[in-house]
């Protein structure tokens, strides 16, 4: 019974929006990025924007973490269980906004941070044979095929860079497209973050940590109601969007289906309001606003 308790291990969608943003669970946060950034990653800290909302449309993003690492640069972490409409618009859009949102106004072009955007999709975003595709911004020769390199001043010597030291990374991690057995430490945290498996014998960075602190046994009584709640929720939207696929059904049906959804989502953020959950955490989990929580 003792090792059916350690064994389960909890989601990673849920462990970045509640557990990783505490500095003593970087540990994980950091082993999973180095993993598949492919180079030694440690966060100085986590940011938290939200709260400074500029446009109507930035309501609609909200990035799972956002996080500085010791570089100075940012990396935006997202986890998606459920088809986004324009979800390129959107990740092209949150790296973006980060960019200018920690640049000063008037600061010299110079400082502008490198950004990371990762993406764990749980849906199909389109035809390819990869589970991992990486993409970046890069000027290449029409006629000549090599990669431009520009020219800087800096501390009045001229400097070369490549543009991949500035654009912008892309990291799509497709979930379901995993099916291989777990070997390297890449294929540990895809087994992970398919499965919810962990080695007990794993030296993959940041799932050593993981086995220590997201077991689910660990969390409060509190916490585990809300965690289920959260994983109840998920299973009954993927599910109305596989039956709305296999069945094809009818829109008044689909839009039934969607206001049970809806409710049962509501209904979750009023019992998670009920046993005392913070209005963040409670925000986190279901997308409602901090005064959608409050008139529940």
């Amino acid at each position: 019974m003792g090792s059916q308790l350690e064994d389960r291990y909890i989601r990673f969608d849920w462990a970045i929006k509640c557990l990783l943003r505490q500095k003593a669970n970087f540990g994980v946060l950091e082993g999973f990025l180095t993993v598949f950034l492919k180079e030694k990653i440690t966060i100085l800290e986590i940011l938290e924007s939200e709260n400074n909302l500029q446009t109507a449309d930035d309501k609609f993003y909200r990035a799972d973490i956002k996080a500085c690492n010791s570089k100075n640069e940012i990396i935006i972490i997202e986890v998606q269980n459920m088809r986004k409409l324009y979800y390129l618009e959107r990740i092209l859009y949150g790296v973006a906004k980060v960019t200018t949102e920690y640049a000063s106004l008037g600061e010299a072009y110079y400082h502008v941070k490198k950004a990371y955007s990762i993406s764990i999709l749980y849906f199909d975003i389109g035809s390819g044979s990869d589970y991992l595709y990486y993409g970046q911004n890069n000027f290449i020769g029409v006629h000549t095929g090599d990669q431009l390199q520009i020219n800087v001043k800096e501390k009045n010597a001229i400097v070369t860079r490549m543009p991949a030291d500035i654009s912008p990374e892309y990291v799509l991690i497709r979930v379901n497209e995993f099916n291989r057995v777990a070997v390297t430490p890449l294929e540990e945290w895809m087994n992970y973050l398919k499965r919810g498996v962990i080695r007990p014998d794993t030296k993959a960075p940041g799932l050593e940590e993981a086995r220590e602190k997201l077991r689910y046994y660990s969390m409060t009584p509190q916490e585990r109601l809300a965690y289920d709640r959260h994983l109840d929720s998920v299973m009954i939207q993927n599910d109305v969007i596989e039956s709305a696929k296999l069945e094809g059904r009818l829109k008044g049906i689909a839009e039934g289906r969607l206001e049970r959804i809806e409710k049962k989502r509501l209904s979750n953020a009023r019992k998670m309001k009920e046993i005392g959950l913070d209005y963040t955490m409670i925000a986190d989990v279901t997308g409602l606003t901090s005064e959608d929580i409050a008139n529940l």
